[in-house]
C-alpha cells in the first residue's frame, strides 16, 4: 500500500494516485456509459488502496455522486473513502447557471450528501465562480458547514489568482483544482507559486492532456469529440506536441516504464501538488494508474522532463 500524503494543510490523508470519477454515471459526459462498470471502477480503487474519490453534482449530472452513494453503503466502511465533490452548476429549465451564493451552497452540501449517503463530505469544492457573489463569501458559508461537521476541508476549483486570493482572504482554502499538465503550464506563472507559499494544495485536472500525454496518438490519429477543437490536437501544435512526447518515450522506454506514470510522477515532484486524479473507465485502468508510484524520477530527468516542454 502506498504510504499516504497529506492535502495541503487540511486533515485528510491520502494515496498520491486518487480516482477522477467522470465517467462514472458522467452520461452528460460521455456516450453509453455501463453504471455497474463505473460501479466497479470504484470498488477497485478502493480495494487497491486509492480512497481520493472525485466526483461532482454535474457528473449526470446526480448520477455520479449517486453511484459512490451506492458503493459506499454496499462496502459498509465509510471511513476507507475519501470524498471529494463540486457544487456551483444549479439547472433553471433548460440553462444551467452558476451560483455561488451562500445559500446555493449550502443547499448543494445537503443534497449532496443525501445522493453520497453519508453524513460528511471530506472535501467541498465551488467547482466554477459565479459572476456576482464575492468570493470570501462563498467560501464563509462553506467555513460554517465544517464547523458543523459536514465538510471537513474546503477547495475552489477554475479560479483565476484574484479570485482564488479573495476565496482565501482569511486562510480558509485547503485545495485548487485548476487546468495544468505539460502543454498547459499557464497555472505555474501565477496559481501554483500561490499555493506553494500559502500551502494550499493544487490537484490539476487534465494532467495527460486528454491523453497527448499518455503516448497513444501518432500523426495519423483523429479526433471526433471533443478534443478535435483543443488548440495542441490542432496542425502543427499537435505535430509539435508528438515530438516532445517522443523525447519524453526515449526517457521513459530507458527506465521500463510507461510514458503516461513518467508524467504523472513528474507532477507529484511540483510544489504543492501532493496528490493526482486521473480518470479511468475500466477497471484495469485504475490498476494501471497505480504504476506511477513504482517510477522514482532523478533530478537530471525532472530537469531534462521540464525542459522539454518549456
Amino acid at each position: 500500500m502506498a504510504e499516504k500524503v497529506q492535502i495541503g494543510k487540511s486533515e485528510l490523508y491520502v494515496n498520491p494516485i486518487g480516482l477522477g470519477t467522470n465517467a462514472v454515471g458522467g452520461h452528460n459526459l460521455y456516450p453509453n456509459l455501463n453504471e455497474e462498470v463505473g460501479k466497479d471502477l470504484v470498488h477497485k480503487a478502493l480495494d487497491n488502496g486509492i480512497n481520493l474519490l472525485d466526483t461532482a453534482f454535474i457528473y449526470g449530472p446526480k448520477r455520479s455522486e449517486e453511484l459512490i452513494g451506492e458503493v459506499l453503503k454496499e462496502r459498509g466502511n465509510r471511513e476507507e473513502a475519501v470524498i471529494a465533490t463540486k457544487g456551483a452548476h444549479k439547472i433553471v429549465g433548460d440553462e444551467v447557471l452558476l451560483d455561488n451564493s451562500p445559500a446555493f451552497l449550502k443547499q448543494s452540501v445537503e443534497d449532496s450528501l443525501k445522493r453520497l449517503q453519508t453524513d460528511y463530505i471530506d472535501l467541498y469544492y465551488i467547482h466554477f465562480p459565479d459572476k456576482n457573489t464575492p468570493k470570501d463569501e462563498a467560501v464563509g458559508a462553506l467555513k460554517e458547514l465544517k464547523d458543523e461537521g459536514k465538510i471537513r476541508s474546503i477547495g475552489v476549483s477554475n479560479f483565476s489568482l484574484d479570485q482564488l486570493k479573495e476565496a482565501n482572504k482569511d486562510g480558509y482554502v485547503d485545495v485548487v483544482q485548476g487546468q495544468y499538465n505539460l502543454i498547459q503550464r499557464e497555472a505555474e506563472n501565477d496559481i501554483l507559486p500561490y499555493t506553494a507559499a500559502n500551502r494550499i494544495s493544487f490537484i490539476p485536472y487534465f494532467p495527460l492532456a486528454a491523453g497527448l500525454l499518455a503516448g497513444k496518438y501518432d500523426k495519423n490519429t483523429k479526433f471526433n469529440d471533443l478534443r478535435e477543437d483543443m488548440p495542441h490536437f490542432i496542425g502543427e501544435a499537435f505535430q509539435q506536441n508528438l515530438e516532445k512526447v517522443e523525447r519524453l518515450r526515449q526517457i521513459s522506454s530507458a527506465k521500463g516504464v510507461e510514458v503516461a506514470h513518467l508524467v504523472l510522477a513528474w507532477y507529484l515532484t511540483r510544489d504543492s501538488i501532493d496528490v493526482l486524479i486521473p480518470g479511468a473507465k475500466r477497471a484495469e485502468q485504475v490498476l494501471d494508474n497505480l504504476k506511477t508510484l513504482d517510477v522514482q524520477l532523478t533530478s537530471s530527468e525532472i530537469k531534462d522532463i521540464d525542459h522539454i516542454f518549456k
